[in-house]
Order: C-alpha cells, then sequence, then structure tokens
C-alpha cells in the first residue's frame, strides 16, 4: 500500500514538471500567454525618467508629492467645504438653529476675540482657569481683601450705609463707592445701575460729560443684545444724580424738569412748524395747477375727466380704408394722429 502511494506521487511529479518543461498550447496550436499577476510585477523597477501611471505621484507646486489617500475617489471642488452633520447626536433647540457646540465650524457662533482652550489643557482645567480669572478680577472669594481686626479703624474700609465691611470691591475700584451687596439691594434709588441712553435722555447730560470718566465713573460690560457691538456702558445712579443737581449742571430737580418740559415744547413745536410748512407747500402747489389750468381755458368737468397736463393716451376711431393706398387708416379722436393697419 506505501509503495503504491510513493509511486503515485512520483508520477504526479514528474508530470508537473513535463508540464513546466513544454509550454501549455491553445487547440489551435498557439502557444498559451503567461501573463504574471499584477501584485509580482515589482514598482521599485521603474526608472525616474520613466512614466508609469501605477505610480503616478500627485505632485505639488513646489515639487513634493503629497500622501496617497485612502480611496482613490476624490470629492468634487465645489463639495470640499461640505459639512455633515450628525442629527442623532445634535441639540434640539426648538428654534430651527444651531447651537456652538454642535457647530464648531461656524464662524458666526464663535468671535474672533472669544478666548480658546488651550490644546494642553482639559476641559475641567480650562474652566477651573476660567473661575480663577473671574474672581480675580471681582475680588471675591480667596481673592477677596482681607478682613484683620488688628489693622487700624481708619484704614479699614466700610460701608457707607450699615458700616459692615464686607462691601463690594469692585465697585470700590470702578466707582470709588464703598457699599456692600446688602444695601445695593435695599437702596435702589442710590444704588442701581443706569445705561448710557437712559443717564442721556433722563438726565439731560451730554456724550461728553458721559465719556469723562474723571467726572463719571463707569463700569463697562459686555452687550448683552449682540456681542459685536460696543460694550455697555453703566453708571451709578447717585453719582449721576449728585452731578445732574450740582451748581454746575442743572442745578436743582426743579431745573432740570423745567428743562425737560422746554425742550419737549421745543420738539412739539418744530414738529407743528414742520407739518405746517408740508401743508402749506401743498396748497401751494394745488392753487399753481389751478392756475394753469384756467390760464389755459380748461374749466372744470366731470368726475373721471381728463386733466391738463397729464400724460396722453390715444383713442383711436374705427378702421377707414384709403382709396387711394387700399390701407386700413385709424385716426386718434383728441390729437388727429393716423396709423395704418395691415391685413393679411
Amino acid at each position: 500500500m506505501v509503495a503504491r502511494l510513493k509511486a503515485k506521487a512520483l508520477r504526479s511529479q514528474q508530470r508537473a514538471s513535463n508540464q513546466e518543461a513544454y509550454p501549455s498550447r491553445t487547440p489551435s496550436g498557439f502557444v498559451a500567454g503567461q501573463k504574471r499577476p499584477h501584485v509580482v510585477v515589482p514598482g521599485s523597477s521603474v526608472q525616474p525618467n520613466q512614466r508609469d501611471a501605477r505610480q503616478t505621484p500627485s505632485g505639488d507646486k513646489d515639487g513634493f508629492s503629497k500622501p496617497a489617500r485612502d480611496s482613490g475617489i476624490e470629492p468634487a471642488k465645489k463639495f470640499q467645504k461640505f459639512v455633515e452633520y450628525d442629527f442623532s447626536k445634535m441639540t434640539d433647540t426648538k428654534g430651527g438653529f444651531l447651537t456652538a457646540e454642535d457647530d464648531p465650524h461656524n464662524r458666526a457662533l464663535h468671535t474672533p476675540n472669544q478666548e480658546q482652550k488651550p490644546a494642553n489643557m482639559t476641559l475641567k482645567e480650562w474652566e477651573k482657569a476660567q473661575l480663577i480669572k473671574k474672581l480675580k478680577n471681582e475680588r471675591a472669594g480667596p481673592y477677596e481683601p482681607g478682613l484683620s481686626a488688628l489693622g487700624a479703624a481708619k484704614e479699614q474700609k466700610k460701608c457707607r450705609e450699615c458700616d459692615t465691611l464686607e462691601i463690594d470691591w469692585k465697585w470700590d475700584d470702578v466707582f470709588g463707592c464703598q457699599v456692600c451687596k446688602a444695601c445695593q439691594d435695599k437702596f435702589p434709588d442710590k444704588y442701581s445701575l443706569l445705561t448710557k441712553t437712559e443717564a442721556r435722555e433722563d438726565y439731560l447730560l451730554t456724550d461728553p460729560e458721559l465719556k469723562d470718566e474723571q467726572l463719571l465713573p463707569r463700569l463697562e460690560k459686555p452687550n448683552p443684545h449682540k456681542s459685536t457691538w460696543n460694550n455697555m456702558m453703566l453708571y451709578l445712579r447717585y453719582q449721576v444724580e449728585e452731578y445732574a443737581f450740582s451748581d454746575k449742571k442743572w442745578g436743582s430737580p426743579e431745573a432740570l424738569d423745567e428743562e425737560f418740559e422746554k425742550r419737549q415744547g421745543e420738539a412739539k413745536r418744530r414738529k407743528e412748524v414742520k407739518f405746517k410748512s408740508k401743508l402749506n407747500d401743498l396748497k401751494r402747489r394745488t392753487r399753481v395747477d389751478a392756475y394753469k389750468r384756467q390760464k389755459a381755458g380748461v374749466e372744470g368737468g366731470n368726475f373721471g375727466d381728463k386733466l391738463w397736463g397729464s400724460k396722453h393716451e390715444h383713442e383711436w376711431g374705427r378702421a377707414v380704408e384709403n382709396p387711394e393706398t387700399g390701407a386700413t387708416v385709424k385716426t386718434c379722436v383728441e390729437c388727429g394722429m393716423e396709423v395704418e393697419e395691415l391685413e393679411f
């Protein structure tokens, strides 16, 4: 049995060697082609001065070749900036707009002045750094100036209303006003903040006065209506009233009320003068048109009649055949203009 299997293996090897020695032929007698597969073709054998479409490098203008893409299909030029959104991971705002987190590539949602998170910081570290920065600016929390009972009583700053030592240090830096948070809410008629528009319209202050920080200190905050607009300027009410009611400006609240009523009366008078001037101009133009019609001998007609000086529109009569030319002629009833018509 073993000898028979060995003999069978020897015959198979001999038959295979004979097939390699003699090329295979087609039924017509031609030698069949032995084409090598593409994977065995060496790519490094191509000379640099020869062209090979299989290894055409994607060259750049500077001569450097770009790395090969994962896929041979490239997007069209007009779709290269196309952004595909995954709607399953987006926030449903119920308003038809995208949030800044869902659309990070939108420049309209991300202002250029916005401070960005460094690449080497985690989100938690970045939030902590922002909180520390905010506390430093507001002088709150651990950055609030220390309250020591050992210091001199004259050197300690107290609230001007309740004499407490826990004052708002930001107001102290900006407005120079020592007042606590509780008194700010307790006395809104003195410590409420006014916008620039309110200070200009209610107390009749000018723009140069409002821009003078030594005269009227102001607190600047980002505009709540739109981040790209100018910062909002806030003024302390009692400081604005002290300047407006002083001898440098109006002198007293009664004088301010008189000036306000005076300006309101002047505005109303200017509005009435403007209205009367327009009405007189309309009457004058109406009289001129009536005089022109009267001078031209045009009497007043019935409703629907054409006025003198209006645009003329031809009113054609019946078509009459011209016996000399044989053409059909129409004549305007008012001006007598004639036109010929050709009938086919």
